[in-house]
């Protein structure tokens, strides 16, 4: 018998696995079962290496469906997230993101699906990795203006922490209004307008100040 799997990494203290299941259900997944690692790095971690990466790979089976939020939660980098998906998918595992609506399949034997798949695998990694980089050059730039000039101007202080900082981007890319957002996190929505159309520029802002 097939199952859904959703699997969720928690890292920081603003994420939670409820939230991660309440995404995945309002994104029309049935979820059987959830597997999650607690205060694991994905930036440092291979998904075979975290105490539950390694008990999903023991538990999924050909025909069954994972479930997760978005591809860098199975990896570290482009190229640890691009092996994981195809170790998946050669055992018969069908992967589908909460964001964005992916479904990676290997089933195909059509070689033009296949080189559609594939291009789309490599090209979310690399988003995923990138997306990784730029937080970690902002929270970089953040710690060392501290560090160096406590009393250089940083800009007016940010009005959202980073978990409604993250919040906001959850519910943008599931596709909910700035209103509804805004009124949902207590934020104007110029603000969750500003981190919608710049969020690079939002996420340094938090780091400035070292939030």
């Amino acid at each position: 018998m097939t199952q859904t799997i959703l699997y969720a990494r928690v890292s920081t203290a603003y994420q939670n696995i409820a939230h991660q299941t309440a995404q995945a259900q309002a994104a029309g997944f049935t979820i059987d079962h959830v597997v999650s690692d607690h205060g694991v790095s994905g930036v440092s971690t291979r998904l075979a290496e975290r105490p539950e990466g390694k008990r999903l790979f023991d538990l999924l089976r050909s025909g069954d469906v994972l479930v997760v939020r978005w591809v860098d939660r199975l990896g570290r980098n482009y190229e640890d997230v691009t092996d994981t998906i195809r170790e998946f998918m050669r055992r018969g595992v069908i992967i589908k993101t909460v964001i964005n609506g992916l479904t990676f399949d290997g089933a195909t034997t059509d070689a033009m699906q296949a080189a559609v798949r594939d291009a789309l695998i490599a090209f979310m990694a690399a988003t995923a990795q990138a997306q990784a980089e730029a937080t970690k050059e902002a929270q970089r730039a953040g710690i060392a203006a501290a560090k160096g000039d406590e009393t250089r101007y940083r800009g007016k202080k940010p009005s959202y922490s980073r978990a409604t900082f993250k919040i906001v981007q959850n519910r943008l890319s599931l596709g909910d209004g700035t209103s509804a957002i805004a009124r949902a996190t207590g934020l104007t929505r110029q603000t969750v307008l500003r981190i919608r159309d710049k969020p690079k520029d939002a996420e340094a802002a938090l780091a400035k100040w070292g939030m």
